[in-house]
């Protein structure tokens, strides 16, 4: 998955001041508080505040021996410095691509993104979301397309039968790697989100790299052998 109970175990044996092992997370049971679903690239950011939050009002009402069935109710309160800066996540993508000359096929060997994503709570967890997200733009890039019959209006590639995406043949030395920044206005944690910045960059830097190796500009995507050696 994306990391989430492993992240907001952390969060919270942070905030407690204990360790992980100490923490039992519950998360997807009905009896528990209504919550955001895991999108946006805001899942840690609202999540891990209302629990960093509760996880500090426990501490600071029961101190640091709370008694059997001690319990406390918190949320997240607004953030009033998000109307004077910008939170947002950053990165920049690399990629090198090989283009044979007869066929017009186009291969990804190397790719690199490096980001500017607040603090990362779990390293291994974020490079694998990073990781996943270029591995999605590269997807985007060469292979992804909705094909639509003009007559019917009904989406002939339907299934992963005739929708492709890249596997994992068709993936190279993939590298996602950030610098140590530190928000003190983003959130409590200096979190921000990495769901989707590892995707939004990649086809620009595939595309980029196939018009340096070619000169030809593919704006619609994807960048299929016809297009190249149709322009050619």
């Amino acid at each position: 998955g994306t990391g989430t109970w492993t992240a907001l175990t952390q969060i919270a044996a942070e905030a407690l001041g204990v360790g992980v092992e100490r923490i039992a997370l519950q998360i997807g049971d009905t009896a528990l508080p209504y919550s955001d679903v895991p999108g946006g690239s805001a899942g840690i950011t609202s999540w891990g505040s209302t629990l960093f939050g509760a996880a500090r009002a426990f501490r600071d009402t029961h101190g640091d021996d709370p008694s059997a069935g001690d319990e406390v109710t918190a949320g997240a309160a607004g953030n009033p410095a998000e109307d004077e800066y910008s939170m947002h996540a950053f990165g920049a993508h690399f990629a090198e691509v090989r283009v044979d000359a007869d066929s017009g096929e186009v291969r990804v060997p190397r790719m690199l993104g490096m980001f500017a994503v607040g603090r990362v709570v779990n390293p291994r967890t974020a490079r694998s979301q990073l990781i996943g997200g270029m591995t999605f733009g590269l997807s985007m890039a060469l292979y992804e397309q909705v094909v639509m019959d003009a007559r019917l209006g009904a989406i002939v590639t339907a299934d992963l039968a005739d929708y492709h995406v890249a596997t994992n043949a068709d993936v190279g030395d993939l590298d996602a790697q950030w610098i140590d920044e530190t928000d003190p206005y983003v959130n409590p944690m200096g979190t921000k989100g990495i769901g989707e910045i590892g995707i939004v960059g990649s086809a620009a830097a595939i595309a980029n790299a196939v018009f340096h190796a070619t000169g030809l500009r593919v704006r619609d995507l994807p960048i299929t052998p016809d297009k190249l050696l149709g322009a050619s």
